[in-house]
């Protein structure tokens, strides 16, 4: 996926080749100080956003059936594709059927 958005334009840095197995609160510090949106499928970022209330410049959280690569870039193309308003600073899941946006300007953002 990091290939693709890199392809489109994207400045993009990925986790897993170069930091895979730090703890989500890093990734999220990380992400933070570079100020990335993080795009994962991993639903520990909305414990650490919502209930924790840590700082963030956006998470995308992908729900879905499909998981494969392919899957992934289809629904973060719709994404992508639908939705020009800025991302950062928005905690977005979407799935195969719906894309929902949270604003947490209360949040740390």
């Amino acid at each position: 996926m990091a290939g693709w958005l890199r392809h489109l334009g994207h400045d993009v840095a990925s986790v897993y080749p170069d930091y895979r197995g730090i703890d989500d609160l890093r990734i999220l510090q990380w992400a933070v100080s570079e100020s990335r949106i993080i795009v994962t499928c991993d639903k520990d970022f909305g414990e650490l956003i919502f209930k924790q209330r840590n700082p963030h410049s956006g998470v995308i959280l992908l729900r879905l059936m499909d998981e494969t690569p392919a899957g992934k870039i289809s629904i973060l193309g719709n994404v992508l594709s639908q939705y020009r308003q800025p991302l950062e600073g928005r905690f977005i899941t979407a799935t195969e059927s719906r894309i929902r946006f949270e604003d947490f300007q209360d949040y740390g953002s």
